[in-house]
């Protein structure tokens, strides 16, 4: 076992006795999935991917992100949502958040936001510096990738001419004349990759959308798919509970929720998880919150986040659950030494390592919120390395599709993201919601 899932802290509401009353719904659930019974069943495609991925675009992922590390020192990775979370959390996890000073290309990442100071600082950033781009949307019409697109394109063509910047212009898209993406790409020559029909953009980091920025930042992506197939195989062996860690953290989500729990607060105690935090706050609540149900995903950095929120979650409504992640080896280590005079009384830590403290900062953490009422589960890798990231993403991908089904919604589809978009069209001038822009504008002059 690669991860290791400790419920010591659960507490009461999520007792053996509780998961024996909702195992019944769990071993459906498990049925529904694997049988491609449940909701969404056409967005199944991420379940069996680490074993049945197409080899033959693998491959070139592989020669393309040779190919950038070659020729660019500056990596622009355009996507929103799954088309860049995955990634990141990947690159930070393997790589820390520092891996921008590691050499090889500079990964960025861009399209996720509308911000004229953020996008104008990246460009400036980028300088003289030789500059590829991996530009990502299925439709090809994300508002926000698109309009960043349209930057870093000119920019580009006007640096290398057309014919040099398209071959540092890498789409990842839908193969079909649905996709704008798509025929912009065949029409310019630019080296396509594909983002599967059954695979939902959350569930999409181990496609295209994820390996081919990942493996530019020179991780591995072999030992990636590798830990992810691992788990695929580990949980999909028993839909009894207690046999799999996947489907008992989907149930006892379930059962926090059914509770009263409204929130689940994601928590390590590693700065370079950030970014795995905001992949799993995308993950859960894209594919939960929806029908007026489901938990809401919230994340910090521990100690960090002890000395603000942590207030809150000690001694504030009990309306939440942790989920801690953990890494029980550092890639590297501190020993910490004595000093003269003993200044700020820590000489009785002579000879202990950092890693030693920060897991006892987890444990007392732990011990505190339980005993305040805030019940702990802990998800736990040996390393901060690609095997163990491939086998943590598959967890949650599997666990959050299982607690989907419990919920009794669709896990698959994210309906509400669409009201944003169609009012943004209407304000910006989109042809086709004149009606709705002129609702809209007058609504905001009136309550002006």
């Amino acid at each position: 076992m690669a991860i290791y899932f400790d419920s010591t802290y659960a507490g009461s509401l999520a007792s053996e006795n509780a998961l024996r009353a909702i195992a019944g719904e769990a071993a459906t659930a498990y049925a529904d999935l694997h049988g491609g019974k449940g909701k969404g069943n056409d967005f199944l495609g991420w379940l069996t991917l680490p074993r049945d991925y197409d080899k033959e675009e693998y491959a070139r992922i592989k020669l393309a992100a040779q190919r950038i590390r070659k020729q660019s020192q500056v990596l622009i990775v355009i996507g929103i949502g799954g088309s860049y979370l995955g990634a990141r959390a990947a690159i930070e996890f393997c790589k820390t958040q520092e891996h921008n000073r590691e050499g090889g290309p500079e990964v960025y990442f861009a399209g996720n936001s509308l911000s004229p100071n953020t996008l104008a600082g990246l460009l400036a950033y980028c300088g003289d510096k030789d500059v590829s781009v991996n530009v990502i949307s299925k439709s090809g019409t994300t508002t926000e990738c698109s309009v960043v697109f349209r930057v870093f394109k000119e920019m580009l063509e006007k640096r290398y001419g057309k014919e040099e910047a398209a071959e540092r212009i890498y789409a990842t898209t839908e193969y079909s004349d649905r996709s704008k993406l798509n025929a912009l790409a065949l029409q310019e020559g630019y080296e396509r990759f594909l983002v599967p029909d059954p695979v939902g953009g959350r569930y999409s980091v181990l496609t295209a959308v994820g390996l081919l920025p990942i493996a530019a930042a020179g991780v591995d992506t072999d030992a990636l798919l590798k830990g992810a197939q691992d788990a695929m195989e580990e949980y999909s062996r028993s839909d009894d509970l207690f046999q799999n860690d996947a489907l008992r953290y989907a149930a006892m989500r379930n059962l926090y929720y059914r509770a009263g729990k409204k929130i689940e607060f994601f928590a390590s105690t590693e700065p370079d998880l950030t970014m795995l935090g905001e992949w799993l706050k995308q993950l859960f609540a894209e594919s939960e919150g929806k029908e007026l149900r489901g938990l809401f995903p919230a994340s910090a950095v521990y100690t960090t986040d002890l000395h603000s929120v942590g207030q809150y979650v000690q001694q504030g409504e009990r309306i939440l659950f942790e989920t801690m992640l953990n890494l029980r080896q550092p890639a590297e280590d501190i020993t910490l030494t004595e000093i003269p005079g003993d200044i700020d009384g820590l000489n009785f830590l002579d000879g202990q390592k950092l890693s030693f403290l920060n897991r006892q900062a987890l444990e007392g953490t732990r011990i505190a919120h339980f005993d305040g009422g805030v019940p702990n589960l802990l998800i736990e890798a040996d390393h901060a390395d690609e095997y163990h990231l491939g086998w943590l993403f598959y967890f949650f991908e599997k666990a959050c599709a299982l607690s989907g089904y419990i919920l009794g919604v669709n896990p698959f589809d994210q309906p509400g993201v669409e009201a944003y978009k169609d009012n943004m069209f209407a304000l910006i001038g989109k042809p086709g919601y004149e009606k709705m822009s002129k609702e809209l504008k007058e609504r905001i002059e009136n309550n002006k």
